[in-house]
């Protein structure tokens, strides 16, 4: 079997997309996901809310993360789909990060490597 590199694939967008984007995932061959709200500020570094006449800095927006590691499916792939379904061309629009993973473990089995993030067959 050939040894594919693991690869942590972070995406980091807006909570709309999160349904459509989980959907075109599971198309190309990702199953596993880890799904978290985020807080966070780009560029545009939140806004200015009014509430009963005060106004309040709000400094952080409201995001999902999407992390998912992947070895059989081209990290490329991933990448090319998440922009795809992300992108609205406004800002907000998120960051995707790509890490290279030293190693993974299946806590349940003890698999090492790539077949400790693949479907158990």
């Amino acid at each position: 079997m050939e040894e594919h590199p693991i690869t942590k694939v972070e995406i980091i967008t807006r909570p709309s997309k999160l349904e459509e984007l989980k959907e075109a995932l599971n198309n190309i061959g990702v199953m596993g996901m880890t799904v978290s709200q985020v807080f966070g500020c780009g560029l545009q570094k939140g806004y200015v809310e009014v509430y009963r006449g005060q106004r309040y800095n709000i400094n952080l927006l409201p995001g999902i993360k999407v992390e998912t590691v992947v070895c059989e499916v081209p990290v490329d792939k991933v990448v090319e789909v998440a922009e795809k379904i992300c992108k609205t061309g406004k800002p907000g629009d998120g960051k995707i990060f790509i890490y290279r993973l030293d190693d993974a473990v299946r806590i349940r089995t003890g698999d090492r490597g790539p077949v400790a993030i693949m479907d158990e067959k």
